[in-house]
């Protein structure tokens, strides 16, 4: 490597900045005639993308209680979040003033009891449901789509009464 390709390096890592912390909530039903699953996309409102509820942190709530509250303010869900993460993934997000940062994005269930007729960003968005095969579709962060195929795995294990095998400690 040439000593200025190897400076230039360098201070491309000096100036590169930890991925900044998000949480999100994985919204899904089980319709109940079919008891087919579905996950809750939507757009979102600079790019017009598929996304999912999403959030940066808050003062004195946890990190699934965020996802929690920015599932009712961007899409108006009620339910049931877990308290332990699915996983995460990364996107590249641009702020306010054109600054491009990495976000890493925590990721929790929430299972949806209701839907709110009015909320915060109602308009703002496109909501729709859709089965986790469509999602993987429409989302553009490949980790996203990764753990939208895991979500369903572990769902249909659950309904089927499996549970995911214990790989032991070692």
């Amino acid at each position: 490597m040439t000593l200025l390709a190897r400076l230039a390096s360098d201070v491309q890592l000096m100036f590169r900045r930890p991925p900044r912390q998000q949480y999100a909530a994985l919204c899904y039903r089980i319709k109940k005639k079919t008891g087919e699953l579905e996950v809750l996309l939507m757009t979102s409102r600079d790019t017009g993308r598929w996304v999912i509820p999403k959030g940066w942190p808050m003062a004195r709530k946890c990190a699934y209680e965020v996802a929690a509250q920015e599932a009712f303010e961007e899409a108006g869900i009620h339910g049931t979040v877990d308290t332990e993460t699915l996983g995460h993934y990364t996107y590249s997000k641009v702020l306010r003033d054109g600054l491009k940062v990495t976000c890493k994005v925590q990721v929790f269930a929430l299972e949806v009891t209701s839907m709110a007729k009015n909320f915060k960003e109602k308009g703002e968005r496109t909501i729709e449901w859709v089965s986790c095969d469509e999602a993987v579709k429409r989302v553009n962060e490949p980790d996203l789509r990764d753990l939208f195929l895991a979500f369903k795995q572990r769902m249909a294990e659950r309904r089927s009464g499996r549970m995911p095998k214990q790989i032991p400690a070692e």
